[in-house]
């Protein structure tokens, strides 16, 4: 496709033994009748500082460098190099949408140097699997059976599967999570299950199960029964903290339709009464996105209209303080035109200081950044729409070299 550029064409599993040639440095004099001094800094430079100069350029850029030759890609490649340019600069998050209903094909998107990639994710089967974020890695379940669930570094392309999560099969909802610890890079993975009590349409059995990648076990930390209220597929860890959206289901006014409950993951109280933590939505929603943003919980939202609850006026974002929404932004009229008027139009999702909007049924990828509160469309997608009822979806996720499952 025109305007594609392809992430493998950046990685070259075999390397030349033979060093290829790089650009040297000419130091020019005023006397244009003595030599010129050619000195190739690939000579000069000691592994050390050459080793720090490649770990301050963007992920793609590094990649490139380890194909100049043989003695950089040693470096780049490198444990010390992947872990020591884990702490020199933060890249940002990248986007990676679905180009296609079914089939889990796409391009991520670098917004340091605004170009998409063709990128191929490792385990995932079907785009419309669940998916969840956390430092470097991406957690896959299937939509099915919902027991298939990978964890995997989408940049190294290194994949782990995890057991079967206990719980009911086939719940009627569930909501994935993934939290990374910074510090000792082991990782928790969270299903938040809901299956209707049999025969009670007011009551659901709602459980919690995590995952921690110390003990390679599964356990289930919470089981409790709803009434009036069922889970769904929204959920996110910050701080130790499990949240996740409720949804009314005994049929209440516009602007309880939706509500926030937490759960403490240090604790894991298998008696936790969730409904003790509610937090009510700042407004009606038509639907929500939950996502962590270095360590606070971040909502994008869908506005309802006030007489009628199931259309979209607008997006807006919030930040949690305590039990209290903060609004952070509101997406300009200008931008929000084309989303459709449906509840369920847009997925989102963020990391860091980026937060990605995208509208369901376009390519069009919006950026709104945290810290300067401004809105900017990304670099064009290279993919074309096909046909009208084709959808677009995503998720977004940190590049890092260092992290494995």
């Amino acid at each position: 496709m025109e305007g594609e550029i392809s992430w493998v064409s950046h990685c070259v599993d075999n390397f030349e033994s033979s060093t290829a040639g790089f650009d040297s440095f000419s130091e020019l004099n005023e006397e244009t009748d003595r030599e010129v001094a050619v000195v190739s800094m690939d000579l000069i430079l000691p592994d050390d500082l050459l080793e720090r100069i490649l770990s301050y350029l963007p992920i793609a850029s590094i990649f490139r460098a380890g194909c100049v030759c043989k003695r950089w890609q040693e470096i780049v490649t490198s444990k010390r190099f992947l872990w020591n340019s884990s702490h020199v600069l933060s890249q940002k998050p990248w986007y990676f949408m679905f180009t296609s209903s079914d089939d889990p094909i796409g391009y991520a998107y670098d917004p340091i140097l605004r170009k998409w990639y063709g990128i191929d994710l490792p385990c995932i089967e079907k785009s419309n699997w669940f998916i969840a974020s956390s430092c470097g890695l991406v957690c896959f379940m299937d939509n099915d059976s919902r027991s298939e669930l990978y964890v995997c570094n989408p940049i190294t392309k290194c994949c782990k599967g995890l057991d079967e999560p206990p719980g009911p099969k086939f719940p009627d909802y569930s909501a994935l999570a993934v939290s990374v610890n910074r510090a000792t890079q082991s990782y928790n993975v969270s299903v938040v299950k809901s299956k209707q009590v049999p025969e009670n349409f007011f009551q659901w059995d709602l459980s919690v199960h995590l995952y921690d990648s110390e003990t390679m076990a599964w356990a289930t930390t919470l089981s409790e029964i709803l009434t009036g209220w069922r889970a769904g597929d929204e959920s996110v860890i910050c701080d130790g903290v499990l949240y996740f959206l409720i949804y009314s289901i005994g049929g209440g006014g516009p602007d309880n339709r939706h509500g926030l409950v937490m759960y403490n993951l240090r604790s894991r109280s298998p008696h936790s009464l969730l409904m003790r933590s509610f937090v009510p939505v700042p407004c009606s929603l038509t639907c929500g996105r939950l996502m962590n943003l270095k360590e606070k919980l971040v909502m994008v939202g869908g506005i309802g209209k006030f007489d009628r609850p199931g259309i979209i006026k607008g997006i807006g974002i919030w930040l949690l303080k305590g039990r209290e929404w903060q609004e952070i932004a509101r997406m300009p009229h200008k931008y929000f035109q084309g989303f459709g008027e449906l509840d369920d139009v847009f997925a989102s999702s963020g990391t860091g200081d980026l937060i990605y909007i995208q509208s369901y049924g376009a390519p069009a990828l919006l950026v709104f950044d945290m810290n300067q509160k401004h809105w900017k469309w990304s670099q064009k997608c290279p993919v074309i729409k096909r046909f009208p009822l084709q959808l677009f979806t995503g998720f977004c996720f940190d590049p890092r070299l260092q992290i494995a499952p």
